[in-house]
């Protein structure tokens, strides 16, 4: 049997949340109706593979909003370092923290993983293009970070 999410195929309506926010704020997706969102979900603060990915971007976030879209970052981590991450790297778009992984399981990305032998539960990398009506347009899943702003910029 599929777990929540994991059946999520372009198309569908992106599931809504409601997630603290590294400026202090909540976001609500239901609030951002009418604009797109790159909603991308990310193992962890302040890795090298995450790291490239947020500020690449960061780096092509005014192509992005010149298309009316906006970036939304989501991990595990907590707000605090989020912030810290946040700051150390000038990043221009709210990082959410979804500690209690909720959301990255109504999206399917809270997954089994493996490294050095050890199996464990994490994010796996993904985008998910959410079109001004709220429905998912276009799913990336297992990105690797290189290139993959391009690609955003590229659906848009």
């Amino acid at each position: 049997m599929a777990k929540q999410g994991e059946s999520l195929k372009e198309g569908d309506a992106a599931p809504d949340f409601s997630l603290p926010a590294d400026d202090g704020s909540t976001v609500r997706l239901s609030d951002l109706r009418g604009s797109k969102v790159i909603l991308y979900f990310y193992p962890k603060d302040d890795t090298s593979g995450c790291t490239r990915q947020a500020c690449d971007l960061r780096d092509n976030l005014p192509q992005i909003e010149a298309e009316g879209a906006v970036v939304l970052g989501v991990s595990p981590d907590p707000v605090d370092s989020h912030e810290k991450f946040r700051d150390k790297y000038d990043l221009n778009f709210p990082l959410l923290a979804d500690e209690d992984h909720q959301v990255c399981e109504a999206y399917g990305v809270w997954k089994e993983k493996q490294m050095f032998g050890n199996r464990y539960m994490g994010v796996e990398r993904s985008t998910f293009v959410i079109d001004e009506e709220g429905k998912l347009s276009t799913i990336w899943r297992r990105v690797r970070p290189k290139g993959h702003a391009e690609k955003v910029l590229s659906e848009l």
